[in-house]
């Protein structure tokens, strides 16, 4: 079996591009791999947050994971700074990589923006604690959308350079689980930008939490354009909110933007908002009462994930205990 590695942000709330972007590709990944899926809390405080938020927002994303189908039984669902392993590792990485590495490093480009010397270290350095998240695990295969397959290259980088300074072949080669077909969920708001729990507006984005009717309003609030739906995908070319609402069907749906055009197309948006209404409703009902279920005990959440961090702490403590040995540290006592 393949070791799975994979990590989502506490901040916020899951939303509808994560759960069709990775989390049903977890759930799915779940069947003949041995599969690891952290809530990244480490990663979360390169940018400041409110801690009750986030401590709070850490335990409903746990819900809501196992609410999709994440199995805490068959899958290792823990939170990232429970296991000391991540941190011990990400040092070593800190010494191992470049300077020039990070610095070319776009999502810290896009983070910063202009005010570069305002922003944490831990920002510049995160992609470091990200290599550490998966070697920490020996994983051999991280799931990522067609246009994340670079974010491994430096974990890569960081790994060949640590087996060459070393003279080791200790850390193994990490590939990128390619998701095909996987669905590209951009803002209700405006269709150039992915839809993000970052995004100042609520408006922007369908949450897994969401009721009934703040679905359907967001929904019928989402941009559209003037002209009606075509009648072929292709026709969808320089119509970015069109193309999303169309993807967002299909990938619910299970069908291809072709079928649904074929049942929507050539008339305004209201009857294919009308019938994505019903069709997000019906997916999500039963998560978010699943969900509200579970957070209404938050010592069993902890529980399960102390339990999946013990179980992930006894595969990655070994692992960077070597790493440690190999560096030239004394054994822990």
């Amino acid at each position: 079996m393949a070791r799975i590695f994979s990590g989502i942000q506490p901040t916020g709330i899951a939303h509808l591009g994560n759960y069709l972007g990775a989390i049903q590709n977890w759930v799915a990944l779940q069947e003949g791999n041995e599969s690891i899926y952290c809530l990244v809390d480490l990663h979360a405080i390169t940018v400041w947050q409110d801690p009750p938020a986030l401590r709070a927002q850490t335990r409903t994303n746990a819900a809501l994971l196992i609410a999709c189908g994440i199995d805490p039984s068959r899958s290792i669902l823990f939170h990232q700074s429970a296991v000391h392993a991540h941190t011990r590792l990400a040092w070593i990485f800190n010494c191992v990589a470049r300077f020039g590495w990070l610095n070319r490093m776009t999502q810290f480009k896009d983070k910063a923006g202009k005010d570069r010397e305002a922003v944490s270290t831990g920002l510049f350095v995160y992609p470091n604690l990200m290599a550490a998240d998966i070697l920490a695990y020996h994983a051999t295969e991280v799931p990522v959308g067609e246009d994340q397959s670079q974010h491994l290259e430096l974990a890569n980088d960081i790994a060949q350079k640590f087996n060459h300074d070393y003279a080791t072949d200790f850390f193994p080669v990490i590939h990128p689980r390619i998701i095909g077909g996987t669905a590209r969920i951009m803002s209700l708001r405006d269709g150039a930008k992915k839809m993000s729990k970052s995004d100042t507006s609520d408006q922007s984005r369908i949450n897994l939490t969401d009721d009934n009717d703040t679905i359907a309003q967001k929904i019928r609030r989402a941009k559209t354009d003037p002209a009606d739906l075509p009648d072929h995908p292709e026709k969808l070319d320089g119509r970015p909110e069109a193309r999303n609402l169309v993807g967002i069907f299909a990938a619910l749906a299970d069908i291809t933007q072709a079928e649904v055009l074929r049942l929507h197309g050539n008339r305004g948006f209201g009857h294919l908002k009308e019938r994505l209404t019903e069709l997000v409703v019906e997916k999500l009902t039963p998560i978010r009462e699943e969900t509200n279920r579970l957070a209404a005990d938050p010592t069993h959440i902890d529980t399960i994930l102390q339990h999946g961090a013990a179980r992930a702490a006894a595969i990655a403590n070994p692992i960077v205990a070597e790493a440690e040995r190999l560096v030239g540290m004394l054994p822990a006592a």
